[in-house]
């Protein structure tokens, strides 16, 4: 039975961020999951390479699709993306796996392709000529040991994603969710553009899932700090 072997997290850079109190490390990347059959899952795909930057990265990593093939893996190689939600940070390079089952929220795709303007920027990366769709509603299990969480608030029909892993256990890449560990908590503020209640109700939804499945890791996906003391790319969790 197909499930999950390991898991890599692949870097793209980190900038630091100006806020009030000073500034934050934010990151982006993207994370491979290889099955014990040797099927390969790719769960969104980072910042498109020609991304205006108004700060130069305090740290760079080498190019997706390059760590990618330093792994072994070619896009045609991929066999589905889930994409966690079409800001542009996290579709970079869908179009380069164009042969891949891309798995949305059908919340998520139905905003993005009336128009919203927030995913118009990133339309040609996660709306390419020929992409292969399967639109999701809710939690779903893709297989045993990977599931899909229905976490709305920070965009309609965002969804995060449990990897549970035989020798690390349950892994929760929480995408935008929760980007940053410190905001892991249900007195978050949102921001501007973030659906409060919907967003509050996701973060107590991973809350729970965190305590009852006893999750080993969750990866907040532009934690700098964080991204620091993990294992990245070419090494795996297991």
């Amino acid at each position: 039975m197909t499930k999950p072997a390991r898991i890599y997290l692949i870097h793209q850079y980190s900038r630091d961020l100006a806020v009030p109190s000073g500034s934050i490390l934010m990151s982006t990347g993207c994370y491979l999951v290889q099955t014990d059959d040797r099927r390969n899952i790719l769960i969104d795909s980072g910042m498109p390479v020609d991304a205006d930057g108004s700060d130069p990265p305090t740290e760079e990593s080498a190019g997706i699709l390059a760590q990618l093939r330093e792994l072994g893996v070619r896009p045609e190689d991929v066999e589905v993306v889930i994409c966690t939600h079409f800001d542009i940070d996290h579709v970079g390079h869908h179009e380069h796996f164009i042969n891949a089952e891309h798995i949305v929220q059908r919340e998520q795709y139905e905003v993005a392709v009336s128009g919203a303007e927030r995913f118009a920027s990133g339309r040609s990366h996660w709306d390419a000529p020929g992409t292969q769709r399967r639109l999701v509603d809710g939690d779903v299990k893709l297989m045993p040991g990977l599931r899909l969480v229905e976490t709305s608030g920070h965009a309609p029909g965002h969804q995060s994603v449990l990897v549970t892993l035989p020798r690390t256990g349950p892994v929760l890449i929480a995408g935008d969710a929760v980007s940053l560990e410190r905001q892991f908590s249900v007195d978050r503020q949102p921001r501007s553009y973030e659906d409060a209640e919907r967003l509050r109700a996701s973060t107590r939804k991973l809350l729970d899932l965190v305590s009852r499945e006893k999750v080993a890791l969750t990866v907040f996906h532009h934690d700098g700090e964080q991204w620091r003391k993990l294992r990245r790319a070419p090494e795996a969790y297991e």
